[in-house]
């Protein structure tokens, strides 16, 4: 039994993959367009004052040209060359990276002091950016009788900027061989300027805050850590209140029975002592020693004469061999 599978037409499709593209509304499209707040926006806490809705403005002193792109120093780059352009270090830019060449378009801030919140519609046009075609176009806006006009040399590829009235540019573009194509600001990607002394001071401000808020959550983290010690010293303390009084009662019921232990035998060995002493009288003997040692054991000696070395009445103990100077022998006693 033979069979073929026909694998041209079967595909897989994910589950979760929509079948087909749904249109974003104007709404959306309008929103796409717009710049959102970027990481130092949010990190100096402006991002609910961050200006995305931009007015297309064209600045009445605009330069352009291109760099060879070396990764990381875009924004100096650019920055160094506009500022030799425009003769001053206070210069806005915007720059797009295509080619192997970073593309830009630089003017004097002092040029958007009528339009503070504003863009450039011909930055839309640079290489990678929402109006670009190609290089053989030249990209045309013009706004309250300027214009301007952005395209590259056929025979040298350097990019060329054009700008002046519009009754002196508009003809003078018309004569080139070449398709022409007008931005609509409404329809393209918004560039915002770029301002590298604002964007220090942005990200100044963004280093003391979040300093501000380390130093608040540090002090905060402090306080609750010796909020907690305190609460568990009150505690310790009051459990050491109450041991100390368990210890200081325990002591003193130690010491009174200590004490009275101490009495006891006292008064028992001096009875003791007078007994014997009594007796030793009797029989003209002499106590030599008498010693209490640890646990209580009693031990005593005597000097009594020999016919006494029996022990009389309460004076019993054993007699020691050897005679003392004096005639008399010694007998030892534990009773």
């Amino acid at each position: 039994m033979a069979f073929s599978l026909d694998l041209k037409n079967f595909s897989f499709k994910k589950k979760d993959q929509p079948q087909e593209d749904v249109p974003l509304t104007e709404g959306q499209k309008e929103e796409a367009r717009k710049p959102k707040p970027t990481f130092a926006d949010k990190l100096a806490g402006e991002e609910d004052i961050f200006v995305g809705d931009l007015k297309p403005w064209l600045p009445s002193e605009l330069v352009g040209g291109s760099l060879p792109h070396i990764p990381g120093t875009e924004t100096e780059a650019v920055w160094n060359a506009a500022s030799q352009s425009c003769a001053t270090e206070k210069v806005h830019f915007v720059y797009s990276i295509e080619g192997g060449k970073i593309w830009y378009l630089a003017c004097p801030s002092s040029a958007l002091a009528s339009s503070p919140d504003s863009w450039c519609p011909l930055a839309a046009a640079l290489p990678g950016n929402s109006e670009y075609w190609d290089r053989e176009t030249v990209y045309m806006y013009e706004q309250e009788g300027l214009a301007a006009a952005l395209r590259w040399d056929p025979e040298t590829g350097r990019m060329q900027v054009f700008l002046g009235a519009a009754r002196t540019i508009l003809p003078r573009v018309q004569t080139m061989e070449a398709n022409f194509v007008t931005i609509n600001p409404k329809v393209a990607t918004i560039i915002p300027w770029r301002n590298r002394q604002l964007m220090t001071e942005k990200l100044s401000r963004g280093l003391a805050r979040m300093l501000l808020l380390s130093g608040v959550l540090i002090s905060l983290t402090l306080l609750g850590f010796m909020t907690i010690q305190y609460v568990a010293l009150n505690f310790v303390n009051r459990e050491l209140e109450s041991v100390r009084s368990s210890s200081d009662q325990a002591a003193m019921d130690l010491m009174m029975k200590a004490g009275q232990s101490a009495q006891s035998d006292v008064l028992r060995n001096l009875a003791r002592i007078q007994e014997l002493l009594d007796d030793l009288a009797k029989i003209d003997g002499t106590l030599v020693r008498y010693e209490v040692k640890t646990g209580g054991a009693l031990e005593w000696e005597a000097l009594v004469p020999a016919a006494y070395s029996t022990g009389v009445m309460s004076v019993r103990g054993q007699a020691q061999p050897g005679i003392e100077p004096d005639g008399r022998i010694r007998i030892k006693g534990t009773q």
